[in-house]
């Protein structure tokens, strides 16, 4: 137990990654018990093990450090949002992703804000939203797949019902650099267009700008990029080279059967 707690005391933030070499070395324990105990540890998803180090994982964050984390992102995320919601007159939400599900962590747009039914601490279905899609289209297609059955529920008529129908609709997010939309898929006559805030290790958080059915939410998806980009350089101070100008083929993006017109407006 204390060897366990002089390596769990290492990861004092959330966003804190260690490799074996720097564990065994401020602990001062021999390099092949730290191996041992850092392998149980993350079988125990205490910790997990990603290219870049060992970080903690779904147990210890669900002891207070998930809180820690999301304190984080709104902070680094809450003036971004402001502005994003000021200059695009729209609701502005921060959201993560939590199994197939999305959690709120912030919602900005002043009156405007309360025709949009969402709420901060709330959750929605993630493949229904922008903010879900933009986080799942980074996960792998093993990942996905264990977080939906073969035929996934619908919230709307628009929303999507079926396994491959999600799988082709990532793809179609990623070939968009990233920018998910969502027209009337969660909730009826909303538009959003969402973005995800990516480390290291993949999606962290993602950020979406959402108006009513008719809003032209393709020709404010280069302002969520903006947005994204100052959140992440922040979050991981580097700049990320996947967050480009949002590409010409956002404003003409498809449906799950037909095509919609530019300045059309899909939630999040």
């Amino acid at each position: 137990m204390e060897r366990v707690t002089l390596i769990m005391d290492l990861f004092e933030r959330p966003q804190t990654r260690l490799t074996l070499e720097t564990v065994s070395r401020r602990t001062g324990l021999p390099r092949s018990t730290t191996h041992r105990i850092l392998d149980q540890l993350v079988r125990l998803d205490w910790l997990r093990h990603s290219a870049s180090g060992y970080l903690l994982g779904p147990r210890a964050l669900g002891l207070g450090g998930r809180e820690i984390g999301h304190s984080t992102l709104r902070a680094a995320a809450a003036p971004h949002l402001l502005e994003l919601a000021v200059r695009t007159k729209m609701v502005v939400h921060l959201a993560v992703l939590d199994g197939p599900e999305i959690y709120y962590l912030d919602k900005a747009g002043g009156r405007a804000a309360v025709d949009i039914p969402s709420r901060v601490g709330g959750r929605a279905v993630a493949h229904c939203t922008g903010l879900g899609k933009a986080m799942l289209a980074w996960l792998s297609p093993e990942e996905i797949d264990a977080r939906y059955a073969q035929v996934i529920g619908r919230r709307t008529p628009h929303s999507i019902g079926h396994l491959d129908a999600l799988h082709r609709e990532l793809g179609s997010v990623r070939r968009r650099d990233g920018l998910a939309i969502d027209r009337g898929e969660c909730f009826p006559d909303i538009a959003c267009v969402g973005l995800a805030i990516r480390g290291p290790d993949g999606p962290v958080a993602a950020i979406s700008a959402v108006g009513d059915g008719s809003s032209p939410v393709e020709r404010i998806a280069p302002l969520v990029v903006n947005a994204v980009r100052a959140v992440t350089e922040e979050l991981f101070d580097s700049t990320q080279p996947y967050l480009r100008e949002a590409p010409d083929e956002v404003r003409h993006v498809p449906r799950h059967g037909g095509t919609v017109p530019a300045g059309g407006a899909q939630q999040a």
